[in-house]
């Protein structure tokens, strides 16, 4: 008895499941996919910055080094608790044990600012104190997840519209959307280096001219069947 009760619960389960995926393969509609995409001008650069004893052949402490950072780079305007971290901190201890040699120290730091213009004064800036190891990271939009967001609304407005476009010459028009899918792409929305090492050497001081950055694609992708009326 139980095992027939079980029987026609499960025939229930799959007579429904059957009927739902008819009723919609059944019903008339239409699909599209639509992409849009835009630029954005990144407002997130980071720097990579590296201070070595061995640059000075340990006549500079990376104390002293640190110190002269801080300060050019207050003075370029920089808030050194919100844009600079410490990534690093390095001593060449094996060698001093096998050679008996002075240790020599290093740090490094990674530095974001906010405009090309900023990024340039200070990597001159930190030239002119003998700081001449910065890379260039990778850049960012900060309101990326809002974009994304108009992206998709402004992709299914697009969807839709096509859709109409389609049906007009039918005299039929767009009903309501019975399945909706986001596209999913591995889009990363940062540019990033290949170890670019901007050594920079003047013979005179100069103010380094406003360029921007490579701009930042963004796209969003919408796949949807709308009911056909």
């Amino acid at each position: 008895m139980k095992k027939l009760i079980l029987l026609l619960v499960l025939s229930l389960i799959i007579t429904s499941a059957f009927a739902q995926t008819k009723n919609f393969i059944d019903q008339p509609y239409i699909e599209t996919r639509a992409q849009v995409d835009t630029l954005v001008t990144p407002d997130r650069i980071y720097l990579n910055i590296l201070i070595a004893e061995k640059d000075t052949k340990g006549k500079v402490s990376v104390e002293e080094f640190e110190n002269a950072m801080a300060a050019k780079l207050v003075s370029l305007g920089i808030d050194l608790k919100k844009q600079l971290m410490i990534n690093d901190v390095a001593s060449n201890f094996k060698k001093y044990f096998l050679k008996r040699q002075d240790i020599l120290k290093s740090k490094a730091y990674s530095l974001v600012v906010y405009d090309g213009l900023t990024a340039g004064k200070v990597i001159v800036g930190l030239e002119e104190i003998g700081i001449s190891n910065v890379q260039f990271h990778k850049t960012e939009y900060s309101k990326i997840d809002e974009l994304k967001l108009n992206l998709k609304t402004k992709a299914v407005s697009k969807a839709k519209r096509e859709a109409a476009a389609l049906l007009k010459p039918l005299n039929q028009k767009v009903g309501g959307a019975i399945y909706i899918s986001d596209v999913y792409n591995n889009n990363n929305y940062s540019m990033q280096s290949r170890s670019l090492v901007m050594e920079v050497a003047y013979d005179k001081k100069f103010e380094p001219i406003d360029i921007e950055f490579q701009k930042i694609k963004v796209q969003s992708e919408i796949n949807i069947k709308f009911k056909i009326e």
